[in-house]
C-alpha cells in the first residue's frame, strides 16, 4: 500500500503544493522562493528517505513568514495523510546528529497528539534572507498538522547555519525511524487502539 500524499493549500497569502512519499529514496524538488528554507526541506527529504516535492508561491514582498509557515503546515498535513491509520509503524524514532561543532538530538512519537519541545541557542537573525526565528515556528507548524510529538534539542553549536541544518537532519533521521514499518507490529502500536487524536 502506497504511503503517499498530495496537498494543495491556498490562502490569500500563499499557494502551496506538496507531494510526499514516505517510502521514497530521498529525492526532492523544492521551490519556495526562500533559498535556505529550500535547502532545509531538501535535508528533510534526503536524510528522512522521503520523496518530497514542494512548490510555493507566497507573499515574499511582505516577508518570508507566511510562505515558510504555510509550506510547513502543508508538509505536516502530507505526513499525516501519508501515515494513514498508522498501523504497523515503529512509531518512535530518535537521532543524535553532529554537524561540525553542532550537535542536535531529536525524538519523534507518531502519537496523534501534537506537542513540541524545542531548545536552541540564540542565533544571528538572518542566514541569507532566512529569518532564524522561523525555525521553531516550522516545527510548530509541522507538529500541528502532522499530529506528532517532537522534541528537538541543540546540545552544542554556535554557527547559525549548522544549528538550523543539524536540526533538520536530526528530525529527518528520527522521523525516518518512526515511520518505518515493523513486521512484528500488528495493527496500531498503541494499547489505546488508535494514534489519530487524543
Amino acid at each position: 500500500m502506497a504511503r503517499t500524499a498530495r496537498i494543495d493549500r491556498t490562502t490569500k497569502e500563499s499557494s502551496v503544493l506538496v507531494e510526499l512519499d514516505l517510502d521514497g529514496s530521498g529525492a526532492s524538488t523544492i521551490e519556495t522562493g526562500v533559498p535556505f528554507f529550500d535547502h532545509m526541506l531538501a535535508q528533510l527529504a534526503k536524510h528522512g528517505g522521503l520523496d518530497l516535492t514542494v512548490s510555493t508561491q507566497g507573499d515574499l514582498h511582505v516577508d518570508a513568514h507566511h510562505t515558510v509557515e504555510d509550506t510547513a503546515l502543508a508538509v505536516g498535513q502530507a505526513i499525516n495523510e501519508a501515515l494513514g491509520d498508522r498501523a504497523g509503524l515503529c512509531r518512535y524514532g530518535d537521532a543524535l546528529v553532529p554537524l561540525d561543532e553542532c550537535l542536535v538530538q531529536s525524538a519523534v512519537d507518531l502519537s496523534g497528539r501534537p506537542y513540541l519541545v524545542h531548545e536552541e541557542p540564540e542565533l544571528v537573525e538572518l542566514i541569507g534572507t532566512y529569518d532564524t526565528t522561523l525555525t521553531r515556528h516550522i516545527w510548530e507548524s509541522i507538529v500541528a498538522t502532522s499530529q506528532i510529538t517532537l522534541h528537538v534539542r541543540v546540545l552544542s553549536g554556535r554557527n547559525a547555519h549548522h544549528v538550523v541544518e543539524a536540526q533538520f537532519k536530526s528530525v529527518a533521521r528520527a522521523l525516518r525511524e518512526a515511520v518505518a514499518l515493523d513486521p512484528r507490529v500488528v495493527g496500531v502500536p498503541s494499547t489505546k487502539g488508535t494514534l489519530t487524536g487524543a
